[in-house]
């Protein structure tokens, strides 16, 4: 399976599309998304190990999120079970993900603070308190750190993004999914560019009313996740948002005609 190049717009498409599937169900996404979040706030309780075991299993749940994008796409129902169906597939070469996640995440963090300095350390953790000019020269080591943090953390994005979809879909082991993710996202680096930006000034609207619109912004970026992988992937199989709803409106009006033909029968 290779992946295709798409032009920079379709980043913008992507968005659109991810939204009209969270307009099919609106109800179950925000309660689907909150169900989520709630998981992982619960996890944040342990101390060191929540953080640990959320980040292993955070491809396994986005696994079954991204099963109830495609149970849209086809017509069906999006339901609360979703969010747990890769507990029941692909399970291990999941978690198997979150682990190159959670080691990655590891050294880019033992990166930063590589470059960072004992000082820079001591003053995030233990909130040390230093003078004029040691807090300058703190702050430069604290400025190449998250230049380098960044330069690190943007590739590993790339490198997961498609790959708990790639190993629950096309049940690829996670190495080669994770490898056939960074290349997908190299190849469409305009578009991913587009698509960032974008979802970033959406998320400034939607902190605005007191953030609230993050029940529209989390869903639609989940979704918009499926989109992206089923144009790149998959390209021609995913119909547009406009597409979906008319589809499902004709399906429901046909079903409603045959109704009211058995009744008069």
């Amino acid at each position: 399976m290779e992946a295709r190049q798409v032009r920079g717009r379709q980043g913008l498409q992507w968005i659109l599309s991810g939204f009209y599937l969270f307009r099919l169900s609106p109800f179950v996404w925000i309660l689907l998304c909150l169900t989520f979040l709630l998981i992982a706030m619960t996890l944040e309780f342990l101390p060191v190990l929540g953080k640990f075991i959320f980040t292993l299993i955070s491809p396994v749940f986005m696994a079954g999120i991204m099963t109830g994008c495609r149970s849209l796409e086809q017509g069906d129902q999006l339901e609360l079970g979703h969010l747990f169906l890769g507990f029941k597939k692909n399970t291990v070469p999941l978690i198997t993900v979150g682990g190159f996640y959670l080691i990655s995440q590891v050294l880019i963090i033992g990166i930063f603070m590589l470059i960072g300095g004992s000082a820079l350390v001591d003053m995030l953790l233990y909130g040390k308190r230093f003078d004029e000019q040691e807090l300058m020269e703190v702050m430069d080591n604290a400025l190449s750190a998250s230049l380098a943090g960044l330069l690190l953390t943007v590739p590993l994005m790339m490198a997961i993004w498609f790959a708990p979809l790639l190993v629950m879909f096309e049940n690829m082991p996670p190495m080669i999914a994770i490898r056939k993710s960074f290349f997908a996202c190299l190849k469409n680096i305009i578009p991913f560019q587009i698509y960032t930006i974008a979802l970033i000034i959406l998320l400034f609207l939607a902190i605005m009313p007191y953030g609230l619109g993050l029940l529209l912004w989390i869903p639609t970026v989940f979704a918009s996740i499926y989109v992206s992988y089923q144009d790149i992937f998959h390209f021609g199989t995913m119909p547009t948002g406009k597409e979906i709803t008319e589809e499902k409106e004709e399906m429901q009006n046909k079903e409603n005609t045959e109704n009211n033909q058995e009744t008069r029968d």
